[in-house]
């Protein structure tokens, strides 16, 4: 199905249709092309953005697909116009809203408010700076102030998780990789012992292990897969001594572990 066009249209960033529409497309078994269409807020650059769809239908020779959240009724009309199957995000649930409410939405457009003022964007940013710092124990300066510490093997995930946590919930995420020296030794590293309490332990299969190694360093002892059933084996074992909670990234997706983390250790982030 590459071969038929799906638009995320939007007159902001477009982040919100292209989440839901994702959301809704991975329901089914294909693979369309995508095309974010970003800051479509006016008349013209409807028009510009309506050209394209027709032309993507006729090349293709399939209607295509456009998820919108314009809140401009004049530019989504003319978007209306266009030679695609159109689905409003936006109106899909906001005008319900407003009968159940009685009364009327904003429509404001786009998703966020001004960044300059919101608290929420700043701790945002602040965090992600936090998770750049402190990413593959690099520094445990201000680690006090973190909300959760990811252990575990190195390439088992624990980089991409503490971003995602930094930038889609503001949590300062540092992490720090257990390595053949602390297993040889018998316990966590020393920058974590006053931590403990704020580790959450990341662990993997050691097939996907090596093979995720292997991608970094081809042949090498450090991606054997005798060495990883054997690393993994050893953290596994130092997490449970250690009291400290974990889980296996090997068959879930970054949301997913985010979620799970985010339930046990901060779950007033899961109120918005």
């Amino acid at each position: 199905m590459s071969d038929r066009s799906v638009f995320f249209v939007s007159d902001g960033t477009g982040i919100t249709a292209e989440t839901m529409g994702n959301s809704i497309l991975a329901q089914f078994a294909i693979k369309p092309r995508h095309v974010r269409r970003p800051f479509i807020d006016t008349v013209d650059k409807a028009h510009q953005v309506v050209r394209e769809i027709n032309a993507a239908g006729l090349r293709e020779g399939k209607r295509p697909i456009v998820f919108t959240t314009l809140a401009n009724d004049d530019v989504l009309d003319i978007l209306r116009g266009c030679e695609a199957r159109v689905f409003d995000v936006i109106k899909t649930f906001v005008e319900p809203l407003e009968d159940e409410f009685n009364m009327r939405s904003n429509h404001r457009v786009g998703r966020f408010s001004d960044a300059s003022v919101d608290r929420e964007y700043n701790d945002r940013i602040e965090a992600i700076n936090f998770a750049l710092e402190h990413d593959d124990g690099q520094s445990s300066r201000n680690l006090e102030t973190a909300d959760v510490v990811l252990v575990g093997v190195s390439r088992c995930g624990k980089t991409p998780t503490s971003l995602y946590l930094a930038m889609q919930h503001g949590i300062k995420a540092a992490n720090v990789p257990l390595i053949p020296e602390d297993f040889d030794r018998g316990f966590l590293p020393s920058m974590l012992k006053p931590y403990k309490k704020k580790c959450f332990g990341l662990t993997i299969e050691p097939n996907r292990l090596s093979q995720i190694r292997n991608e970094r360093r081809p042949g090498s002892k450090y991606a054997s897969l005798e060495n990883c059933r054997l690393e993994v084996a050893q953290a596994e074992s130092m997490m449970r001594r250690e009291g400290i909670a974990w889980l296996s990234s090997t068959h879930k997706s970054i949301e997913e572990i985010a979620t799970t983390i985010l339930r046990d250790i901060r779950p007033d982030r899961l109120i918005y």
